[in-house]
């Protein structure tokens, strides 16, 4: 399982929006951290506690460049270290579709973390829908760069496809934020066939913060 994509990783339009859900001083764990960048802005910009997992070599010497802490490794594996309820925000950027049991996953992300924010590429996105209508092949974009015989993406999802997901393991979908490419935010009307990318924030249902 990859957990990097090192080669779209620069200034992607979904860290700034993740930046700005998560809290000053915030204690912040981020899975498939790739170079450690966006970690590195919240420690700078926002004060928090940080801790990365990833499981590139090569993007965890990047991290350690950047002076973040990182666990090298896979995601499940690392998360299994940190005891229920260490972190205030967990943070999984376009890597869900590449995890082998979303679901698990989510929840394990759920028992070390109050929150979740996790983004992922919209495979109902109207720009793809029409690949497959009229090529009759496996759509390549900027959010979809790989062939299909190389990708790392084995779970790919719709906005509708989460939003049912979450209903099914009993997640409340706190937040929304949806973007059009090349990163324009847009609304939540038709966001299944606008939006490229989707962020949900999200905790699991009846939890109260103090």
């Amino acid at each position: 399982m990859s957990q990097a994509n090192n080669a779209h990783a620069q200034r992607r339009p979904d860290h700034r929006l993740i930046q700005a859900l998560i809290p000053s001083g915030s204690r912040v764990l981020d899975l498939g951290c790739g170079d450690g960048q966006l970690l590195q802005q919240l420690v700078e910009q926002r004060g928090c506690w940080v801790r990365g997992i990833e499981i590139s070599e090569q993007a965890v010497l990047a991290c350690i460049q950047r002076g973040v802490p990182v666990f090298h490794g896979d995601m499940l594996e690392g998360m299994a270290h940190f005891h229920d309820g260490y972190f205030d925000v967990v943070i999984l950027s376009q890597t869900l579709q590449q995890t082998s049991s979303p679901p698990q996953v989510i929840h394990e992300m759920l028992r070390v973390g109050r929150r979740a924010i996790i983004s992922f590429p919209n495979f109902g996105y109207w720009r793809t829908r029409l690949q497959l209508l009229f090529k009759g092949r496996m759509p390549e974009n900027g959010l979809l760069p790989y062939p299909w015989y190389s990708t790392p993406n084995v779970h790919l999802c719709t906005v509708s496809d989460f939003r049912a997901l979450c209903a099914q393991e009993g997640l409340e979908r706190v937040e929304e934020v949806f973007l059009a490419p090349p990163g324009r935010r847009i609304g939540r009307m038709l966001a299944n066939w606008r939006a490229g990318l989707a962020i949900f924030q999200v905790e699991r249902r009846g939890v109260t913060h103090g």
